[in-house]
């Protein structure tokens, strides 16, 4: 499985030569490529970047209005989702269901609701192709079912919204935002995932200082006896 981090800016203002685009994941095997996420700043690429496929984790501007003018692939998506983007022109339009694992080009993608939005309910997912194992989530205050999504995981694609500081809130008792890059990295630990991986990089990152923070990230990585970093446009990744 190779992984290609295509943006990984989430639905900020500031953007960097690091992080220029939102969120978008491309997952290659066997040569067949799916897309994770196309929001509003892929309208009029994703053409070029030819996917066989598209998944998508939920309706926000930043992770589905890519596909406003339509999509030159099958597009993947919850039942949520395709009610935020029904009036888009997709033509090919396929359902997915929390944990009813499906083939999308050979790549098993199996959903797992998690909790970050009201409006635009999210998913995670856990991607396998061949032996490897990752669990993607760019967006999430928690995941309900933790043990069983990120289970024997080689990779965890997580929120990089914020580092440390809480973006959690709560409307009508329901909790929405962001959980911190750290208290995600202890989901990590106590499920035994070796490596971690932040997108979706808030301002705290992208219009902070990388140079202190990167390091920072790694440092609270080893504290818990894994690899951990900030993924940037354009980086790959081998598993």
């Amino acid at each position: 499985m190779k992984l290609t981090f295509l943006g990984t800016r989430g639905y900020i203002d500031p953007r960097n030569r690091r992080h220029r685009r939102h969120a978008a994941l491309l997952v290659a095997y066997r040569g067949r490529t799916v897309l994770i996420d196309c929001g509003e700043d892929w309208i009029g690429r994703v053409a070029r970047i030819g996917p066989d496929a598209i998944v998508l984790t939920h309706g926000h501007p930043d992770h589905a209005f890519g596909l406003r003018d339509g999509a030159p692939c099958p597009v993947y998506a919850t039942q949520d989702t395709w009610q935020a983007i029904d009036a888009f022109p997709v033509r090919t339009r396929s359902t997915i269901r929390p944990r009813e694992p499906v083939r999308v080009a050979g790549i098993s993608f199996e959903a797992f609701a998690v909790v970050h939005s009201i409006r635009a309910p999210a998913v995670g997912y856990r991607v396998r192709a061949g032996r490897a194992t990752i669990f993607y989530v760019p967006d999430v205050v928690y995941i309900p079912e933790r043990d069983e999504a990120l289970a024997g995981a080689d990779l965890y694609v997580g929120d990089g919204a914020t580092v440390r500081r809480s973006m959690v809130r709560k409307i009508k008792g329901r909790l929405i935002g962001h959980t911190p890059l750290r208290t995600q990295l202890t989901w990590c630990e106590k499920e035994g995932v070796p490596r971690a991986l932040f997108t979706h990089c808030g301002a705290a990152i992208v219009a902070g200082d990388e140079r202190r923070l990167g390091p920072l990230v790694a440092r609270m990585g080893r504290e818990r006896g894994m690899n951990a970093g900030i993924a940037h446009d354009g980086q790959e990744v081998i598993l």
